[in-house]
């Protein structure tokens, strides 16, 4: 499953080791999982026919507008931490130690529900093979798994390349093999026949909220950001990284659509809740989708293990550098892992599975865009005027343009999201102001004490 968790921040130096196709490889794993094989449905449904495809083509010009501007950020402060990073270096002059520590409350929310689609998607597959079950066992299901999930992580866990290998694999196959069995049988009428008036006036309606399934399927093409310290030559690798991976994925997704378009009907497609073993199921027959589906059931198991562990120590680092609250940088006494965080995460990834998937993709992405994708470019802009010598070995290409565009997408995505994910999204918001304010009391820190500038990065070479 595509995700935006970053890496677990470790003190001391890092080995520079991941190069350019290294970086690339790893943005392109972290995009791909179980995304699209949860989405495709959604999104033909959304638009209203094969149309659907051009949802991908837009979410690849917004991430590649946005990734441009991780890609300057990331380069000129390549350190781990990614978004935190940057908001603390950017707003520091005027909010203190406000903005880092929304995006770390956020973060408490919106890591969490990215792996509740996970979960969802995996019942989903599930249901492939019990197909009888109801609405409470479904949930049962859902909440098992993401206790055990939790379970799993209760220890301390040196390593995690394993799996990370493994789910890259088994992720490489279902999509090789969902597009290969559409093609197996496939049909151009199905796949590029469009409704009449597809393209009519409610088409940009049904666009923005299939922007949204588009940006959630090409979430993960900034990890590289978030490992600048392991980045060789990060004035190179990150921005070619974040670019080439986006360029990569939007072909990929296009050759897996229009393959599964041309199986059946677009009606058929829009009604399937495991598309992945209809497609296989269609062209190869019962036992080859049985494999498929259990290929997906894996990655999905692996990509929530993986995104909760790595999310998990996101706010230990924080309340660890005395940016967040404190008590999440505790460690378990006996096996040393953040497990404040990692039971925080377990819990609202479980509540999270009892919401419709495409509630919980437009939650989880409206609460980011505000304190995440529009800061970062409120960030670079200030960093440009506030640190102009700081070294950036990448700038951004046709600046303003590029943060112009990003800027207009994420309004437009934040706009299209339904009434209770911005409702939700928003009091939690209001919610980390809140105990922000009564945190800053407690620890004298701004509005309760003057501002505190530390300009990091500043003279690095």
């Amino acid at each position: 499953m595509d995700s935006n968790t970053p890496p677990p921040h470790f003190d001391g130096n890092f080995h520079r080791s991941i190069g350019l196709f290294s970086g690339t490889a790893i943005n392109m794993t972290q995009m791909c999982g179980i995304g699209p094989f949860i989405t495709i449905p959604i999104m033909v449904a959304t638009m209203g026919g094969p149309q659907a495809v051009v949802g991908w083509i837009v979410g690849a010009i917004l991430a590649m507008a946005d990734g441009m501007v991780w890609a300057e950020l990331g380069a000129a402060m390549p350190g781990s931490g990614g978004t935190y990073v940057y908001l603390r270096e950017a707003f520091q002059y005027r909010t203190g130690k406000l903005m880092p520590f929304l995006f770390i409350w956020t973060v408490l929310l919106t890591i969490p529900l990215l792996m509740s689609t996970g979960i969802i998607g995996m019942v989903e597959y599930l249901e492939y093979f019990l197909p009888n079950l109801g609405w409470w066992p479904v949930h049962l299901v859902s909440v098992a798994a993401t206790g055990l999930v939790t379970l799993l992580l209760y220890r301390r866990i040196e390593s995690i390349r394993a799996i990370t290998i493994a789910m890259w694999v088994i992720m490489l196959l279902s999509v090789v093999g969902v597009s290969a069995a559409g093609f197996w049988d496939f049909h151009a009428s199905f796949a590029f026949t469009y409704p009449a008036g597809a393209f009519g006036g409610h088409f940009f309606v049904g666009l923005g909220a299939g922007l949204i399934i588009g940006i959630y399927d090409y979430l993960g093409y900034f990890t590289t950001a978030y490992m600048g310290d392991e980045l060789r030559n990060p004035g190179r690798t990150m921005p070619g990284s974040i670019i080439i991976s986006v360029v990569a994925m939007m072909f990929v997704y296009l050759i897996l659509n229009i393959s599964v378009l041309g199986v059946a009907p677009w009606q058929e497609i829009a009604q399937s809740k495991s598309v992945a073993s209809f497609v296989v199921e269609h062209s190869w027959g019962r036992p080859a989708a049985s494999v498929m589906t259990i290929l997906i059931i894996v990655t999905a198991f692996a990509s929530v293990f993986t995104g909760l562990l790595g999310g998990s120590r996101v706010p230990f680092q924080a309340a660890h550098e005395k940016v967040f609250l404190s008590v999440f940088g505790k460690l378990h006494a006996k096996h040393g892992f953040p497990h404040v965080a990692l039971l925080t995460m377990g819990v609202v990834t479980a509540i999270g599975t009892f919401f419709d998937l495409t509630e919980v993709i437009s939650m989880l992405l409206a609460a980011t865009i505000i304190v995440q994708s529009i800061a970062q470019i409120a960030a670079l802009v200030v960093l440009r005027k506030r640190q102009p010598t700081l070294q950036r070995p990448y700038r951004q290409w046709l600046y303003p343009i590029p943060c112009v565009i990003a800027l207009a997408g994420w309004v437009y995505v934040y706009l299209s999201a339904s009434a209770m994910s911005l409702i939700l999204s928003g009091a939690w918001i209001v919610a980390g102001l809140v105990v922000f304010a009564i945190w800053a009391r407690v620890n004298r820190s701004w509005p309760f004490a003057p501002l505190e500038i530390r300009e990091a990065y500043l003279g690095n070479d």
